[in-house]
């Protein structure tokens, strides 16, 4: 059995990319699932895997820009599993443009999906999380740490991602939980095809990262000892674009 079992977490956007690659790599460890999302199909189908490899998942169809969804879904989780062990904020949305013409209206959006939601969600969920002496995971993006051209926007909501993982970690450590923020570089994600037809380039995954690999260093980061933390994973894919 690994230090993970029966543990209970909750992931945010678990329903593909990502999200869904750390759900199944914790339930493989024997980690019940909270599986959290926009789209109960897809939710469904993510369950329906771990079931089978023999942990428990339960679904929870969440807007994440409605507040009340996201107290609604603390206390179901309370219900359905008494409390919680890991949080993790997969869940994300994108827009691209260029400062001149970038709509503010998007911004908003992004905003609230990558920056408030997370923010309230943890906080709604702190109490808990510090009985349990629990761990938060943040995945953030290559953009959180820097900027380029055509995605203030993304950046922006990515960078205050940042900051509010260093400062919970802050707070927090004292009562021993552990944050730690995650920058993949491109992934071979829903949200990397739409990146690309937007940047007017082909879609080939096998030249990007798995997101098997993200979910991968999330596990043994979570994983390690509690006599020490990670705070950042830097994580790129291997052959670089030209």
């Amino acid at each position: 059995m690994s230090g993970l079992n029966n543990k209970v977490a909750i992931v945010t956007g678990a329903s593909s990319g990502i999200g869904r690659a750390i759900a199944l790599a914790l339930a493989s460890l024997g980690v019940r699932l909270c599986l959290v999302g926009r789209k109960l199909k897809t939710l469904e189908a993510v369950a329906s895997g771990i079931k089978k490899i023999g942990s428990d998942a339960y679904i929870y169809k969440v807007n994440l820009e409605k507040d009340e969804d996201l107290r609604q879904l603390k206390k179901q989780i309370e219900k359905d599993f008494g409390g919680t062990d890991i949080l993790i904020h997969s869940a994300g949305d994108f827009a691209m443009g260029r400062m001149t013409e970038a709509s503010i209206k998007d911004l908003d959006r992004l905003y609230r999906v990558n920056v408030r939601a997370p923010y309230l969600l943890t906080q709604l969920l702190l109490p808990g999380l510090k009985r349990r002496r629990g761990q938060v995971v943040f995945i953030n993006s290559s953009v959180g740490l820097r900027a380029r051209a055509q995605v203030g926007q993304y950046s922006a909501t990515k960078h205050a991602l940042k900051a509010v993982a260093d400062c919970l970690r802050d707070e927090t450590n004292e009562d021993g939980i552990r944050v730690v923020s995650v920058y993949p570089g491109r992934t071979a994600t829903p949200m990397q095809k739409t990146v690309l037809r937007m940047e007017g380039k082909a879609y080939n995954p096998k030249q990007f990262m798995q997101p098997e690999d993200v979910a991968s260093v999330v596990i043994s980061a979570l994983m390690l000892p509690f006599s020490a933390e990670v705070t950042d994973i830097n994580i790129r894919p291997l052959a670089k674009q030209g």
